[in-house]
């Protein structure tokens, strides 16, 4: 029980401590995005599906979002592909899947030559296209992404004045070291959002998203500075207006 009390007081020091604060010789760029990754062609082509907008309908491919925000980030850090190599069959795919998606969302990007080859195909949307049930089986289930420990925080509302400025110097800090960063977003109590999306470019204070219940289209989050909050400015099915953005997947604890 003690153990448990601790890792619970390490848990909520970790979510709701400011960060370091940055030294004032660094200055962020106005605006910028990750390079090389393009919403277009680096995600996946098919959708985590919502139930509630498809009521009795079976074979969902649906409480995925964790996984495929995830898969995302993954493959921009340890995949590439080679169009000109010859394409394989269904289950070397999914064996060359399951390769990419087994190391830790938080590790560096590796180097070309020691990069996971995803032949016969140009890039993820391509390839996610062509070989879906490979993918989608390579990619495993969502059953360990909901019992993650830090999920707990769509339940956390009074958080510390500062915590949402925070969490936005942090999420522009990486993007503008291009890193991609996987969001956690709520607006819990209300049981409209708890979800998770890819930031991959912010503009100000608007960060451009990538959300997998939505894969073709450009999502946007919004921080108001005056009351120090993020909005749900472009975020599928939710409407737009107060919510809480958490980083995920940023190290082996957090």
């Amino acid at each position: 029980m003690v153990r448990l009390a601790v890792l619970v007081l390490a848990l909520l020091a970790a979510a709701c401590a400011p960060a370091p604060v940055r030294p004032a010789a660094v200055v962020l760029p106005e605006a910028t995005s990750v390079p090389g990754f393009s919403i277009v062609d680096d995600t996946f082509a098919f959708p985590n599906q919502i139930r509630a907008l498809h009521p009795g309908e079976s074979g969902l491919y649906a409480n995925y979002c964790f996984v495929l925000a995830r898969g995302i980030r993954q493959f921009y850090q340890f995949a590439r592909f080679d169009p000109l190599a010859p394409r394989a069959d269904p289950e070397r795919y999914e064996r060359l899947v399951r390769a990419v998606v087994s190391r830790a969302p938080w590790e560096p990007p590796l180097p070309p030559a020691e990069r996971t080859v995803i032949p016969g195909y140009r890039n993820l949307k391509e390839f996610s296209a062509a070989q879906e049930v490979a993918v989608k089986a390579g990619l495993g289930g969502p059953f360990w992404t909901w019992l993650h420990w830090t999920n707990w925080r769509v339940a956390f509302e009074g958080l510390p004045r500062g915590h949402q400025a925070t969490v936005l110097e942090e999420i522009r800090d990486e993007l503008a070291a291009g890193r991609l960063v996987q969001l956690l977003v709520t607006n819990w109590p209300k049981r409209e959002l708890n979800h998770t999306v890819i930031a991959y470019a912010y503009h100000g204070l608007e960060l451009s998203i990538w959300d997998p219940n939505d894969p073709s289209a450009v999502g946007a989050v919004t921080f108001d500075a005056e009351h120090e909050r993020f909005w749900a400015t472009r975020v599928y099915d939710t409407y737009s207006g107060e919510i809480r953005v958490f980083r995920m997947y940023y190290s082996w604890f957090l």
